[in-house]
């Protein structure tokens, strides 16, 4: 289980598209409980201030088709009726299977004590001073016994939370979740688009007001991270879904409170190897993966930043902000919601 690590613009300009008759019929039909209907559209996909990082670069246009989305995180509330349903043991929950584990850090790392590979999950621990940010075990415990139903492990619960994200959640808990609620996770693709809410090219899910002054329209860290979060907010850690303005489309927390997943592989030059447009029609993603940083393990992307987000760190919760981890990760700052394919929806 790994630590989470973390071309200019096109010439077209950021457009939508109209409905296709194809999408109307389906825009009559009932959207499922739960969530809302994203439209078709072309945009302009990446890095769109000085904070853009080069993994989001070149910027490019992409269309993504209609589809629904749920309008909250994946709640614990939720979760636990596909647990309790199924039986389904989350990889939190899990002893650490070293083999594949081995298989994503670099040759001839030893293997560690039996005892810190049983089952846990990696917890936030606030620092007592300034730090550097480029050490992450500097904020990040490997707690035993932390999972889901114990965020910050033995002897935490969920009263109170029923209503929070899910945390702690693997790409496979998030995919096994999904395929027994009849969904799938978004594409980046679809992240985005939907994330933008309808708005022109915003940068946050809410537009372009600064972050230091939008406290209220999302739960992320003011303050000095990680030893100082003023809680401008309301929340230290997550908050309840709905607790902050849905953006245009309707959908909650598609900034902070908690790190969701897509569907697709991460690769830091991703944008600059698709370019040609017809891979950029509804774009699930490359076929392999590579973070320079850690070559040896294969990654997938995670969107929208989470409580633990600042403007000093990370800014996770920029519509374009790219990050990743391992498929077998979890942390207590990661979820995911999902989404439904509209059949016949147009792009």
């Amino acid at each position: 289980m790994l630590l989470l690590v973390v071309g200019r613009s096109c010439q077209d300009p950021t457009r939508k598209e109209g409905p296709g008759v194809q999408d109307t019929v389906a825009r009559e039909e009932a959207t499922p409980e739960g969530m809302v209907r994203i439209p078709p559209g072309r945009f302009l996909m990446g890095g769109k201030s000085l904070q853009a990082q080069e993994d989001e670069l070149p910027r490019r246009p992409v269309s993504v088709s209609a589809f629904y989305m749920d309008r909250t995180e994946v709640t614990n509330q939720q979760f636990a009726a596909f647990a309790d349903q199924t039986g389904y043991i989350t990889t939190a929950e899990r002893p650490v299977d070293w083999e594949l584990l081995k298989s994503q850090l670099p040759p001839g790392t030893p293997k560690p004590p039996d005892s810190l590979l049983e089952a846990g999950s990696l917890v936030f621990t606030p620092t007592d001073r300034p730090v550097d940010l480029r050490d992450l075990s500097q904020w990040w415990t490997w707690t035993l016994g932390a999972d889901w139903r114990h965020p910050e492990g033995p002897g935490s619960t969920l009263q109170g939370r029923m209503d929070h994200p899910v945390v702690h959640i693997s790409l496979e808990d998030a995919r096994a979740y999904a395929a027994w609620a009849g969904k799938r996770l978004p594409t980046e693709a679809e992240w985005e688009w939907a994330a933008m809410g309808g708005l022109e090219d915003p940068i946050y899910p809410w537009g372009n007001e600064p972050a230091q002054a939008a406290a209220s329209m999302a739960n992320f860290w003011q303050g000095i991270f990680p030893f100082r979060n003023d809680t401008l907010d309301g929340y230290y850690g997550t908050a309840p879904v709905r607790s902050f303005p849905p953006n245009g489309y309707g959908l909650y927390d598609m900034a902070g409170n908690v790190w969701e997943w897509c569907q697709d592989r991460y690769r830091a030059d991703t944008y600059r190897l698709e370019q040609d447009p017809a891979s950029l029609s509804n774009p699930k993603g490359p076929q392999t993966s590579f973070d320079p940083v850690e070559p040896q393990a294969e990654k997938f992307v995670i969107r929208g930043g989470s409580f633990l987000c600042s403007e000093s760190y990370c800014t996770g919760y920029r519509v374009s902000r790219r990050m990743r981890s391992t498929p077998d990760s979890g942390f207590g700052h990661t979820g995911f919601r999902c989404v439904m394919d509209i059949p016949g929806a147009a792009q």
